[in-house]
């Protein structure tokens, strides 16, 4: 009999129980905590102590989880369901659907430029903002332009999220990761940006060469799809687009308008799920108005969008779950103490290198990028200082070991996000970014072995 690959809620539910299995074989303990100037709770080296008494998380929790894990994320959770009504809405009017023939009609014959273009935007709006949540409501419109240009979802998603991992891996000026690492080492906010920004340029290559590799294959024969057989919808069907008319620019427009908003609401005034879930509402409610469909059939057609992304909720829901669960039995802080220790006996290069490859191990454990600035660099700061490793390279091992590992940890609420709202099951995904993974934090070690000897800081 043929294995059959579990559904990827089945997976998450199969890590959450390995998460609640773990919190009952290791030792609970933390660290002591601070406040440090900027209000920000930061562990304190040398403190960890494992607790005298166990408290066994019940079987029941892997139950009871869920919904806790559900109002935790509730924000990401609704923002997603309010875009899926506003796209419904705009889809609806045709207008994407006749923007993307025409630009299947301009760059169809230059597919590769297209996606590179595209890739560079995500992996720049990244690396200086920090965007990674408000990159879910262009997954589907990806999906849509790469089925034209006859290639599949993988190679729409791999684009997106190949950028936005390695933008959040290089972190130019990253407010969520890089300064905060930056701060609790004790370094200039945007410190060391130019070994960064050259850092730039293999990482993309690498990442293009991988995705562009595999849509190729896919343009050759639709078959190699690795979603061949899950579904016909490979992107090797014909796409007839509608012509484009006024009606169509009046929506894009507004479209684009709201979407300026975003950016500059998110840069300037620090605007986050409920501004953005409010912004969509209103581009919901002035599509409905442009496209003259009147309100009861806006409202249907909100709802039915809303109704198709309840799979991707469900998604994020469970992936914060296992997080939800270690934090509940108290492992994770000896989880960082016992991968941590090791590195202050090792060599400076083998050191750099070994905090990358931790870093990525516990962005499984802590996928929030602050929240692991907060509890790994106050520890890996002092032990690289001992190790011969600059703090400027300790916080670069961070940051590459965080952004990388966005784009394959099952606990990213995002990544999970956008994989359900393409509908690429995680197995599928995994065949896919596997490989990518393992050339990047190849090439992430040469250049971390570069920083030392280079005497980066």
């Amino acid at each position: 009999m043929r294995f059959k690959v579990p559904h990827t809620l089945v997976l998450l539910f199969l890590l959450m129980a390995a998460a609640l299995v773990m919190t009952w074989t290791i030792p609970s303990g933390e660290f002591q905590v601070e406040m440090n100037e900027f209000g920000r709770e930061v562990a304190l080296p040398g403190t960890f102590e494992v607790y005298q008494e166990k408290s066994y998380l019940h079987p029941a929790t892997l139950f009871t989880v869920v919904p806790r894990a559900f109002a935790d994320a509730q924000g990401i959770i609704f923002f997603v369901l309010i875009i899926g009504g506003a796209l419904a809405i705009v889809r609806e009017t045709g207008a994407i659907d006749a923007l993307l023939g025409k630009m299947v009609q301009k760059y169809g014959t230059q597919p590769a430029a297209l996606l590179f273009l595209t890739m560079f935007a995500f992996s720049a709006a990244s690396a200086t903002l920090g965007m990674a949540e408000e990159y879910i409501p262009f997954a589907i419109l990806l999906v849509a332009l790469c089925k034209a240009m006859r290639l599949d979802s993988i190679t729409a998603i791999g684009t997106m999220v190949v950028g936005y991992g390695i933008g959040y891996g290089i972190a130019v000026m990253n407010p969520f990761t890089l300064l905060v690492a930056q701060d609790v080492a004790g370094l200039a906010p945007t410190s060391g940006m130019g070994f960064r920004i050259a850092l730039a340029f293999p990482l993309l290559a690498i990442g293009f060469h991988h995705v562009w590799s595999y849509a190729s294959r896919i343009q050759k024969n639709p078959a190699a799809s690795y979603l061949h057989g899950l579904t016909s919808d490979t992107g090797a069907e014909a796409y007839h687009f509608p012509e484009f008319t006024r009606r169509h620019l009046r929506v894009l427009i507004t479209t684009g308008i709201i979407l300026i908003i975003l950016v500059l609401g998110i840069a300037l005034r620090g605007w986050y799920f409920v501004e953005m879930g409010a912004l969509f509402l209103v581009l919901a409610l002035l599509t409905g108005l442009l496209s003259g469909d009147g309100v009861n059939r806006t409202a249907e057609t909100f709802g039915r969008g809303a109704a198709e992304l309840t799979g991707t909720a469900l998604l994020i829901g469970f992936a914060r779950s296992i997080a939800l669960i270690m934090e509940d039995g108290a492992i994770l802080h000896t989880v960082v103490n016992a991968l941590a220790a090791p590195l202050s006996f090792a060599g400076s290069e083998l050191a750099a290198v070994g905090m990358l490859f931790i870093q990525s191990v516990l962005n499984f454990f802590i996928p929030s990028g602050s929240g692991q600035a907060l509890v790994t660099m106050p520890l890996m700061a002092p032990i690289g200082d001992l190790a011969g490793v600059s703090r400027q390279v300790s916080v670069l091992a961070f940051q590459l070991g965080d952004g990388l590992m966005n784009m394959i940890v099952p606990t990213n609420p995002v990544l999970m996000g956008i994989l359900g709202l393409a509908s690429i099951p995680y197995d599928r995904w995994l065949r896919f970014i596997l490989p990518l993974i393992a050339k990047l934090l190849i090439a992430c070690s040469v250049a971390l072995a570069v920083a030392v000897r280079i005497g980066y800081s």
